[in-house]
């Protein structure tokens, strides 16, 4: 096998070997490949010979310096041979030079775009034309000598003309295998040159950026990547330009996704070859792992522990009962009432060091969300003081999210009262913000405080972490944060761009609820009834049937969205009524997990009973996969 780089310099080889002066333009009209007589023909500098280089450069080059003969107006000249190469069209033309030579020029399109061009010498062949016209008669001899040179040289041109055409086939199949294998794979691999311009792309940008395009090449990175995200990306272009290979991460803002980027200077010093690469989910699986540990670690302390500091602090709360009923002075009944209120501070602590431990799971429901932040906002009033000022901006879809109520109250709250202490007794703004943005509802707490601390940033989410000199537990954002991840969402925190202050934004999965047309099978009338209100609560529309023949009787109408059915109907199984081009089906059963009936069944299974946002959930389910 010969290597790539190997294989391209035996190609260069061979292209600077044929007699004719040759080049290939891509689609951009960027130069892809040239030979060597093709800068020895046209007198070219290096730089219009070197791949990228735009056809416009060159034709701008031979206008100005003649090659066209004398031109009134060179741009419009310039203009003109442009768009006549934008058409990609077969053309042979010959031309005489302003040195006096001729040259046949003949353009073939390729079937990826751009084209091959082969420029041919024919300064002799004219020569032989004018002279076998002035001297025909006396010349006959010659004549007769020179048309036979002619034919040879015809017959040496075909044989060179055949190797171009092959050299041409090959030269397009490669091309072809290399995007091929390039668009494959799961990654964006580019080239940009020094001008901060694409000059190659597989055209996998959109698959690793979402919302950008996958039409790049010619386009800079501030018009592609847009200028925020550029910024973030240009400092280590620019060592990468300067010769030094550069791996970094960056977190894709507009979509959350997290990106490796790993640049390689090329051989030649004309920019940089790109690798990018979407890591979000080996992120997510790394951060999961470290928060893991660290709740491995509270754990193994809180079950050493959680014993003995449960009894100590039940006797030193009883004590402090009994001393409360002894008559002691008023100084001294103070004493005890603070005590007290210490020992349970102790007991709250141990109850959220077992939540880190071991987080419960997200419990979903069909909530209003506007009018759980009212709820927040009003309880948070109260606990943030008359200096800080709390309001809310929020623009919300009118219909109900699937959501976590408790994890998402818990988690506001635990955000605004940081705000709060971050901002001291003087006080300040605290902004709750809400928005949705699909695919994510963004919920945000800024304030103006002195904003996070390089160490908070990079470790406010770690269990025990604070900043509070022993004031705070360090469990509050590491709460946020397990409850977050278990929703499928995430938390970023950072400092405000506009001013003094902090933001924390809490990213969760935007699960809209839709009405649906439900179609339910049950044979059991009051169960039926049970579920048909629970149904119409929830916002969905209501088909009932009795029987496994009924609902399959039913089960074609049109508009139908759902099937909500008992797995064991008095005539048959549920099961039946699931059909790959119908609606999706969820089953309810009483059946235990394990049992052989219900292990046969095909997609979400209710356990029966089940309450209403257990069927809101599955309902997000299956009309969002």
């Amino acid at each position: 096998m010969i290597a790539s780089n190997s294989r391209a310099e035996l190609m260069q080889s061979g292209l600077n070997l044929i007699g004719q002066a040759l080049s290939i333009f891509d689609s951009d009209l960027r130069l892809a490949v040239a030979n060597r007589q093709y800068q020895a023909m046209f007198g070219l500098p290096d730089n219009l010979c070197l791949p990228g280089t735009y056809f416009e450069d060159t034709i701008r080059h031979m206008v100005l310096r003649g090659e066209y003969g004398p031109q009134d107006d060179p741009d419009e000249a310039v203009r003109i041979r442009v768009e006549q190469a934008r058409t990609f069209q077969p053309h042979y033309l010959e031309r005489q030079r302003p040195d006096g030579s001729w040259i046949s020029v003949e353009g073939a399109p390729l079937s990826q775009g751009g084209w091959i061009a082969v420029y041919t010498d024919i300064t002799e062949t004219k020569r032989q034309e004018t002279l076998l016209r002035a001297r025909s008669e006396e010349l006959s001899e010659q004549v007769l000598e020179n048309a036979e040179r002619l034919a040879a040289a015809n017959r040496e041109l075909a044989a060179t003309i055949t190797a171009l055409q092959e050299t041409k086939r090959v030269v397009t199949e490669t091309q072809a295998r290399t995007r091929q294998v390039t668009e494959m794979i799961p990654a964006h691999i580019a080239h940009m040159d020094r001008d901060y311009r694409y000059v190659f792309s597989n055209r996998q940008m959109p698959q690793v950026f979402p919302g950008t395009r996958p039409d790049i090449v010619g386009l800079t990175g501030d018009q592609v990547l847009g200028t925020t995200t550029f910024a973030v990306v240009r400092p280590y272009m620019d060592l990468a330009l300067a010769g030094r290979h550069q791996v970094f991460e960056m977190t894709h803002e507009e979509s959350g996704r997290r990106i490796r980027i790993a640049l390689t200077p090329d051989r030649a010093g004309n920019g940089v070859y790109i690798l990018s690469t979407d890591v979000t989910a080996e992120v997510e699986v790394r951060e999961a792992l470290t928060h893991a540990s660290r709740r491995e670690l509270a754990a193994k302390i809180t079950s050493g522990l959680a014993h003995d500091f449960g009894n100590l602090l039940t006797v030193i709360l009883g004590l402090q009962d009994r001393l409360t009923h002894a008559g002691l002075p008023l100084e001294a009944h103070a004493d005890v009432q603070a005590t007290l209120a210490a020992a349970r501070r102790g007991v709250e602590l141990l109850e959220r060091i077992g939540q880190i431990a071991a987080p419960q799971g997200t419990a979903l429901a069909p909530i209003r969300l506007q009018d759980l932040l009212r709820d927040v906002v009003e309880m948070a009033k109260a606990t943030v003081g008359g200096s800080a000022r709390l309001t809310l901006n929020a623009d919300l879809p009118k219909e109900r999210l699937m959501l976590d109520p408790g994890h998402v109250q818990d988690s506001l709250l635990n955000m605004i009262l940081n705000a709060r202490d971050a901002m001291g007794p003087k006080g300040g703004e605290i902004t709750l913000s809400a928005r949705a943005a699909a695919p994510w509802l963004e919920l945000e707490i800024a304030d103006t405080g002195p904003g996070f601390s390089p160490e908070a940033l990079s470790r406010a989410t770690e269990p025990f972490f604070s900043t509070k000199q022993g004031q705070g537990s360090g469990l509050g954002l590491a709460m946020v944060f397990d409850q977050a991840k278990l929703a499928g969402g995430t938390l970023r925190l950072s400092n405000r761009e506009d001013g003094p202050g902090a933001r924390a934004r809490l990213r969760l999965p935007l699960r809209p609820v839709r009405p649906q047309m439900v179609l339910l099978a049950e044979d059991d009338s009051e169960l039926r009834k049970m579920l048909r209100q629970m149904l119409i609560r929830l916002g969905h529309s209501v088909i009932e049937a009795a029987s496994l023949a009924e609902a399959q009787g039913l089960a074609d109408l049109p508009g139908l969205t759902v099937i909500l059915s008992d797995l064991q109907l008095g005539d048959g199984l549920g099961s039946e009524l699931a059909t790959p081009s119908g609606p999706p089906l969820i089953l309810m059963t009483a059946l235990p997990p394990g049992d052989p009936l219900r292990d046969s069944a095909t997609g979400p299974v209710l356990n029966k009973p089940f309450d209403a946002a257990t069927l809101a959930a599955a309902f997000t389910q299956v009309t969002h996969d």
